[in-house]
């Protein structure tokens, strides 16, 4: 069965940061392209970023120079780095492929920017 397990998320003031992880089950991993998305309230997941198996990377300009997706293939686990982080941030983050192939998402973590 697909697992993402996402992690790393919290409450932060403005202009810090966090980093994210997702553990993901699929095999082989390092095949896929896979994304980082956000949820907010009212709103749909939102494509944060998203990195192809050969490492080439691409992002939302909302999130451009501050984010930065990785992965580490050997641990199946795909990262994003949240520098600079603003109150419009804020929302429930999840990775998964990219584009999204299945209907499960993991559970998230939550990221709430505020002073």
């Amino acid at each position: 069965q697909v697992q993402f397990v996402e992690s790393g998320g919290g409450s932060v003031q403005p202009g810090g940061s966090l980093k994210l992880s997702c553990a993901v089950s699929l095999r082989p991993f390092s095949i896929l392209a896979m994304g980082w998305y956000r949820l907010a309230p009212g709103k749909q997941h939102d494509l944060v970023a998203h990195i192809l198996s050969k490492g080439s990377t691409d992002y939302a300009d909302s999130v451009k120079g501050r984010f930065t997706i990785s992965r580490d293939n050997a641990k199946n686990t795909v990262y994003l780095q949240m520098n600079s982080l603003k109150p419009e941030d804020t929302a429930v983050y999840y990775c998964h492929t990219r584009p999204p192939v299945f209907t499960l998402w993991g559970p998230g973590t939550q990221v709430i920017v505020s002073s």
